[in-house]
């Protein structure tokens, strides 16, 4: 065989393996991608299991806030359903519902001493408030994950490869807008 030969045979062989390592990084992003996104559901779980124990210990306390109770469960029922759905974006919008009914029950508090004072209530809230952050951090680790895989498969030569192999952008897990303002501290 003349040097040609072998010079054809060598860069066939170091393309095969730079192809080779662009699809396994890229199968690793997306594993990451959807290692996050089950994080992000184990807390949601875990938040869904604390809601019933949290609403029958404000039940006790304020039967005639019953539409705000109501509204949580509500919220709450539409979350789960929404967990089994693939669109991130539905399944955002199902969340920040819920938490804002959360808001509004804790805001409920207010006007209950007695149930403010409540170790159980308080303890509830406690391991919602503890949910909640960790439900930010999976979520900031979520949508960490989906920008190393989303500019992974748009930048060159990875997105060639991406391109022919299908993979798919990912969607960031977003807050709502009203939850990205400041809260308003007033005197």
């Amino acid at each position: 065989m003349t040097t040609l030969w072998w010079v054809i045979i060598a860069v066939v062989g170091v393309l095969i393996i730079a192809i080779i390592s662009l699809y396994n990084s890229l199968i690793r992003l997306k594993n990451r991608v959807d290692e996050a996104w089950s994080d992000i559901d184990v807390q949601l779980k875990r938040r869904y299991d604390l809601i019933p124990n949290l609403v029958s210990t404000v039940k006790g306390y304020a039967e005639h806030e019953r539409e705000t109770l109501e509204k949580v469960v509500e919220a709450r029922n539409m979350a789960v359903n929404n967990q089994q759905n693939s669109d991130v974006q539905k399944q955002a919008e199902a969340e920040n519902m819920l938490s804002d009914a959360l808001k509004s029950i804790f805001a409920l508090s207010e006007s209950y001493p007695d149930l403010k004072a409540n170790t159980n209530f308080l303890e509830l809230q406690r391991e919602l408030s503890d949910t909640e952050n960790k439900i930010q951090a999976a979520r900031r680790f979520y949508n960490a994950n989906v920008r190393d895989f989303n500019t992974k498969i748009q930048v060159f030569p990875s997105n060639l490869i991406a391109n022919k192999l299908n993979f798919k952008k990912y969607d960031y897990f977003e807050i709502e807008t009203s939850e990205a303002k400041p809260v308003e501290v007033k005197f």
